[in-house]
């Protein structure tokens, strides 16, 4: 099989002591459609992938994927290659050690110096993903208001990524000086009302730039304003934006905003820069802080070196080749227009629907494009069946996305061509005609095996 379909071992009728209820919530899971299973694939990175044991004949059938986060495609690009291989035959493959220790190499240096300049900031640091960084800075941060003896409130998008909810989670657990609320999706009224409201020393409001699960924005400008009339920093994860948007790849937070306006930035470069790893970029005096409180960069072994050489040539790419920022933006374009046409009097459509958001004078078109379909029953249902046309794209349920919202994710790359898209809405076309033929209750029932989150 593609994925990991192991059985589970049943519990022993002699189970006893701690844990014993895994089983039982494993299975309730299962049942409830929300079961998690691995795909592994055979083959690099790509539009078009092989999954191992896919196929019992000799030549396994490539799929095309729409599920992936290689949205300028440099994940096998060999210019990324071939500087990850020099760097490994000069420097090995492990840094051996933290970054404060001695495993800080020269590659490390130099991309935390680029990073900075790609985003107009005077400084950056490198974590080892992106979760660690976003767990570093909200730690970091609310370890610092503490030791000054100051409260902080911590304000934070309702469908942040789950790494800010964690982090703002933890550092607001087993204290009463930091306070973690959630304020409703892109709504800057709720947020101002919550500012105003707020009596705490420090504030700090997170957002993600680009909605992973999503693919809609924030509103930088709105956020950033908000937060300056009461005296707030303001957050940004721009893991989904970084490379993709921006007039040099930069990202949602342009080049051109302040610090003052969004005094801290993370960036992710496992998705549109292709390799692995995170950053927070700011001021001198932010990334002196995380080097000294930001407990997940402290205590864990530095990326290796050749790893931070391949995003250095991924940073090289993306400004050499801007033609792959437009192909990107050309095919999601063509997959908007045809799922208009596609998706016309069936009640579905990409994205949230009007009431679920704000409008927003400046909306970019994202690589993330969701087909929301409501059960997870159904979501599973279209996957498998996308699957069976060679496609594959994700079925996304909760707890990832709140309950009633389960959804296709479907991602592109600037490597997907106009006959890739135009084969996806061929095989969008044929299972919503198949769902169609089929009564209502058959249509909402699913095979799990094998399907993805």
């Amino acid at each position: 099989m593609a994925t990991d379909t192991l059985a589970r071992p049943r519990a022993s009728s002699k189970s006893s002591g701690s844990f014993t209820h895994l089983e039982a919530l494993l299975t309730q899971r299962e049942q409830a459609g929300r079961y998690r299973r691995r795909l592994t694939l055979d083959s690099p990175q790509g539009p078009h992938v092989i999954l191992a044991g896919q196929a019992t004949d000799a030549e396994a059938r490539p799929l095309l994927n729409f599920t992936a986060n290689d949205y300028l495609g440099l994940a096998k690009h060999p210019a990324l290659i071939e500087a990850g291989c020099r760097a490994a035959r000069d420097f090995g493959v492990g840094s051996g050690s933290a970054h404060l220790v001695n495993g800080h190499q020269r590659a490390h240096h130099q991309l935390e110096a680029r990073l900075a300049e790609l985003t107009g900031r005077p400084r950056a640091l490198l974590f080892s993903t992106g979760f660690m960084a976003n767990l570093g800075v909200v730690d970091a941060l609310a370890s610092a208001s503490r030791e000054a003896g100051r409260s902080l409130e911590i304000l934070h998008d309702r469908l942040n990524h789950a790494s800010l909810l964690d982090g703002a989670r933890l550092a607001s657990s087993g204290t009463t000086a930091v306070r973690s609320r959630r304020f409703h999706h892109r709504d800057l009224e709720d947020l101002e009302r919550q500012l105003t409201r707020s009596r705490a020393d420090d504030k700090l409001v997170i957002s993600d730039g680009v909605f992973s699960m999503d693919g809609d924005c924030a509103d930088i400008a709105g956020l950033s304003q908000a937060c300056a009339r009461h005296g707030a920093w303001l957050m940004i994860d721009d893991a989904h934006g970084l490379g993709v948007l921006g007039e040099h790849g930069e990202g949602l937070v342009g080049r051109e905003t302040s610090l003052a306006d969004v005094p801290v930035l993370v960036g992710t470069l496992g998705k549109a820069l292709g390799s692995s790893g995170a950053f927070v970029a700011g001021s001198d005096a932010l990334i002196e802080s995380l080097i000294q409180l930001a407990r997940p960069y402290i205590y864990t072994t530095a990326q290796p070196p050749h790893v931070a050489a391949a995003t250095l040539a991924a940073l090289e790419t993306i400004a050499r080749e801007p033609q792959r920022r437009e192909q990107l933006q050309a095919r999601v374009q063509q997959f908007r227009d045809g799922c208009a046409h596609l998706l016309a009097g069936s009640g579905l459509a990409l994205g949230l629907s009007p009431a679920d958001t704000n409008d927003s004078p400046f909306i970019p078109l994202t690589p993330i494009q969701p087909l929301i379909l409501g059960s997870e029953a159904r979501a599973l249902t279209w996957s498998a069946a996308l699957r069976e046309r060679g496609v594959l794209v994700s079925a996304i349920r909760p707890p990832t996305v709140p309950a009633g919202s389960s959804r296709l994710r479907f991602t592109f790359s600037a490597e997907h061509t106009a006959e890739d898209i135009a084969a996806l809405l061929e095989a969008l076309e044929a299972v919503l005609a198949a769902e169609k033929a089929q009564p209502r209750s058959d249509a909402s029932q699913a095979s799990i095996e094998g399907v993805t989150p």
